[in-house]
């Protein structure tokens, strides 16, 4: 299925219906009096969460949503009946921002969550609510008021517990294949990855994470080289971040500063989140080599660990310090 994390739509709300203008017409009664009913509301159009969605994909192809228009009222005093209601369902994770404004409308993280993102119009009132001592048979009647539109940005941002930044060809999609049951592209070229992917990492005592795994950032991607600025948004929810350096790199440090420094021109935020550095492809270096990455400094409260995807070294290492990482978070919500 093809990932799209962003769409613009048109949503409009049902039109209420007219109030009816009616007289009650029977054999023995020739001049009844006012008998119109009112007109029905008109369908709102809600938005709600589905955990069972990963993407907005529907939205790139239908960009028009419409509520059904209240039944207008009848004599008798029969009222029109109500539009029905328009539901778009969107996945868990989706911000709903107003297109023109860019103000924020609603943010829906939890399966079920919903908004009414546009309220159907009210039914008008018919003759019989416009009946007094002096004008017993009124001839007016209400219209229905007009259901609210609007265009609205939706933008998905994954939950996950953890999110991997790095490079292209750092080594982030191996890694989440050697602890998840993710199956990302892996090759030995620059954005393999061209989507973000989720995995479920098992880990001991029947507990599990989720890790997001964004296509590789490059310098300047705060200002949309790359692929970065398309999906930086996913790790904006993650309680941690991995860096992932690759410990063959001439300057292992000056990567995780560059890094650093794309996360914090995009969103100052994400700087804050606890980190973990990640030196990857270890399998490829001699003990020498490997000594000195442990010695090198990645700044205080930065805990670094030594992996292999590939051979399997330092995983567990990795995954007990991401679990007591995102742990210590989870305790403080």
């Amino acid at each position: 299925m093809q990932f799209i994390d962003e769409a613009k739509i048109h949503v409009k709300a049902g039109d209420g219906g007219n109030g009816a203008i009616s007289f009650r017409r029977e054999k023995f009664v020739p001049k009844g009096g006012p008998d119109g009913g009112s007109g029905g509301n008109g369908g709102d159009i809600v938005i709600r969460a589905d955990k069972q969605l990963n993407t907005l994909l529907d939205f790139k192809y239908h960009r028009q949503y419409r509520a059904e228009h209240g039944e207008r009222g009848r004599g008798k005093k029969q009222d029109g009946k109500w539009g029905k209601e328009t539901v778009l369902r969107v996945p868990c994770g989706t911000l709903v921002r107003d297109a023109n404004t860019g103000d924020t409308i609603a943010d829906l993280v939890d399966h079920n969550q919903n908004v009414i993102i546009a309220h159907g119009g009210k039914g008008g009132r018919g003759n019989t609510y416009f009946a007094t001592s002096t004008n017993q048979a009124p001839r007016i009647a209400e219209p229905g008021t007009p259901g609210e539109e609007c265009e609205l940005i939706l933008e998905l941002k994954l939950l996950a517990d953890v999110g991997l930044v790095g490079f292209p060809n750092a080594g982030k999609s191996t890694l989440i294949a050697s602890i998840s049951a993710a199956r990302p592209k892996i090759a030995d070229y620059p954005f393999t990855t061209l989507v973000p992917n989720l995995g479920i990492v098992r880990y001991r005592d029947h507990q599990s994470f989720v890790v997001a795994d964004i296509p590789g950032l490059i310098q300047g991607a705060h200002q949309g080289k790359g692929l970065g600025i398309q999906f930086l948004r996913h790790i904006e929810r993650t309680r941690a971040l991995v860096f992932l350096i690759d410990s063959t790199s001439e300057n292992p440090v000056e990567d995780f500063r560059v890094l650093l420094n794309e996360l914090k021109e995009y969103n100052p935020g994400l700087v804050k989140k606890k980190r973990i550095v990640a030196l990857t492809k270890t399998d490829l270096l001699e003990s020498k080599q490997m000594n000195a990455l442990k010695r090198l400094p990645f700044g205080r409260g930065t805990k670094s660990v030594l992996i292999s995807a590939v051979a399997g070294d330092g995983l567990d290492t990795l995954l007990n310090a991401i679990w007591k990482m995102i742990h210590s978070n989870r305790q403080k919500d």
